[in-house]
């Protein structure tokens, strides 16, 4: 019932919120286009439920040299997002495209985001059962910290929400979603994963043995 109930919400919503919003997102395409060189939507393999990958869509937000592959910006002077790449970062009108993955049934409004089929290697048994969903545009995860979480800890809520969801779940997450939104707050990673943040203090007690 509630899988059933789950995509009928998805399909209904995406499907609305794509034509309202259609004039915007012609208004947003334009403008990456006039303001950079390159396409408008960036399309990149995701890994979906399942572990079946499948393409993502998005505004593009970075210069057309730039890794896509490379490591998530860690701020708003990162040189490879360009000035408007920046603005629709900051306020996440980069994944409006993904709309038209939650009609085509690839995602859902709710779940953990959808990330590189090669990290699934990287996860462990329980890690993986963000798989057993479909990917979300939003999910725990991104209303529970954002970019203040580390990926074992982005995992972690994936997991948890995969154990817990039902859809009064998946509607809090939503209207805290807005929240997080309008707030602008947590868009760039304080630190990618919990090894990152050892290192950093073991090289911080080195330097001040040496001092």
């Amino acid at each position: 019932m509630y899988t059933f109930a789950k995509r009928a919400f998805d399909l209904v919503v995406a499907s609305v919120l794509l034509i309202g919003l259609s004039p915007l997102m012609a208004a947003i395409a334009l403008a990456v286009r006039l303001g950079s060189r390159g396409p408008a939507i960036f399309a990149q393999e995701r890994a979906g439920q399942g572990g079946r990958p499948f393409t993502l869509y998005k505004f593009r937000t970075m210069r057309l040299n730039a890794d896509p592959f490379g490591p998530s910006p860690r701020s708003g002077d990162d040189p490879r997002v360009t000035p408007f790449g920046r603005w629709l970062r900051e306020h996440s009108l980069d994944e409006l495209p993904q709309l038209l993955n939650i009609v085509k049934g690839d995602m859902s409004l709710v779940g953990p985001r959808p990330l590189y089929v090669s990290q699934i290697a990287e996860w462990n048994e329980r890690q993986r059962k963000r798989l057993l969903v479909k990917p979300g545009l939003t999910g725990l995860a991104q209303v529970s910290g954002r970019g203040s979480l580390t990926r074992e800890q982005k995992l972690e809520r994936d997991v948890v929400y995969v154990e817990r969801r039902r859809l009064r779940t998946d509607l809090w997450i939503l209207v805290a979603t807005v929240g997080q939104v309008m707030g602008g707050r947590g868009i760039y990673e304080a630190r990618y994963s919990n090894a990152e943040s050892v290192r950093g203090e073991g090289a911080a007690k080195q330097e001040e043995q040496r001092r």
